[in-house]
């Protein structure tokens, strides 16, 4: 019971990319990955990459007990034109949320565009336009940008 898998996500696609199909794996509780690596906050600032992988695996943690409460399931989508997308909300009626999680502020802009090209994939016809496309953060507060992404901060995620 210390990993959590996390399976791709199925759906009907235009593209003919080939889709990644293989499961990820995040921590059931992240800082069981801290206390492995036996770090400081100091050595952690150090090292920003490292800790977007552990914000990751907090913001999947949330997601998947939150998708557990509301009768839905918790997927992430990868092909192999480098097209990913974090995670893939998808309710028992078929709604489906696509969110990118990013630590950074900065990197909003990228996760936008990730999201807008991964909703031009999607054969809507099949799977239903999105119920929503948003970018969780570390911090901030909740707004929707004007191309209709939302940015969600983690502390609002149970609100």
């Amino acid at each position: 019971m210390l990993l959590e898998r996390l399976p791709a996500w199925a759906t009907h696609l235009r593209s003919r990319a080939v889709l990644r199909t293989r499961p990820k794996f995040y921590f059931t509780n992240p800082s069981l990955a801290l206390a492995s690596l036996r770090t400081s906050p100091t050595r952690l600032l150090k090292d920003l990459a490292l800790l977007g992988q552990l914000f990751e695996n907090l913001v999947m943690r949330d997601l998947l007990v939150y998708a557990q409460h509301c009768d839905a399931s918790v997927s992430f989508y990868r092909d192999n034109n480098g097209l990913d997308v974090d995670a893939i909300i998808e309710h028992a009626d078929g709604r489906w949320i696509a969110c990118e999680i990013k630590l950074g502020h900065d990197a909003i802009d990228a996760a936008a565009s990730t999201l807008h090209r991964f909703e031009n994939v999607v054969d809507t016809s099949r799977k239903g336009e999105p119920h929503a496309l948003a970018v969780i953060t570390a911090t901030g507060h909740a707004h929707t940008r004007s191309d209709g992404v939302h940015v969600v901060p983690i502390g609002t995620l149970g609100v």
